[in-house]
């Protein structure tokens, strides 16, 4: 089993991608955790990072492919060869670009899970964490141009993987085990409906995702793609 989480900040996707990977007894690869453990064991990756965030600069997508790339080798070692990976794709480009790092290892997805989560609920959730954590930065307003910002550059994700045929959706809202449990139901559908007529996804044709990235967000729009406050915040800044 292989997937991806699509989903907002403040959706879930960290817990639900925990109980994903435990019912189905595969990695869960986190890109934050990867980020914040490269940062920790002080390896060269890890000290790219910490250059980058020393300077207040965002972690390119570059070296956290780089970073993910080695998780998914280590993954397609494993008995399962699988995964739930948490954090990427957050734009076409990075779709892109992960599909290519995963068909190295033949370890494309299986199911793209998106989670669905009302505007007003994600504003309540991230407020409610910004005042636990005493992040004055994040405002309504500014979490609402994040969302508007993430609805932009996620939809061309979402109807990709939808022609695909690897796309499920979930309501992401209500308490944790109900979420939880719906993903199950939905996952283990698809499964028996590729299994059913052997794979149900469609061949990737790159001409027509190349033709998607025409309209991939500039670098000057592009959003949370590694945002600095989160790996910062690991290295104890404040």
């Amino acid at each position: 089993m292989r997937v991806l989480m699509i989903a907002p900040p403040g959706a879930g996707k960290g817990t639900q991608g925990e109980r994903i990977a435990n019912h189905y007894g595969v990695r869960h690869i986190s890109t934050g955790d990867l980020l914040r453990d490269q940062v920790a064991r002080r390896t060269d990756l890890g000290r790219r990072v910490s250059a980058y965030v020393d300077n207040g600069e965002l972690v390119p997508d570059d070296v956290v492919l780089e970073i993910v790339r080695e998780a998914l080798q280590e993954a397609s070692q494993t008995e399962t060869r699988g995964y739930v990976l948490d954090g990427i794709p957050r734009t076409i480009q990075q779709a892109r670009d992960l599909y290519l790092v995963a068909r190295e290892f033949d370890m494309t997805a299986d199911v793209a899970l998106h989670l669905r989560v009302s505007e007003a609920e994600i504003v309540r959730r991230l407020l409610a964490r910004a005042s636990a954590q005493r992040r004055a930065d994040d405002t309504e307003q500014v979490i609402r141009r994040r969302l508007e910002l993430y609805t932009g550059v996620t939809a061309p994700i979402l109807d990709w993987y939808a022609e695909r045929g690897i796309l499920v959706t979930i309501d992401g809202e209500g308490p944790a085990q109900h979420v939880t449990k719906k993903i199950f139901e939905a996952v283990d559908r698809l499964q028996r409906e590729q299994h059913d007529v052997i794979d149900v996804r469609n061949p990737l044709e790159m001409k027509s995702l190349e033709s998607a990235f025409d309209g991939t967000p500039s670098d000057d729009n592009r959003i949370d793609s590694w945002a600095v406050p989160v790996v910062a915040a690991t290295l104890g800044a404040s």
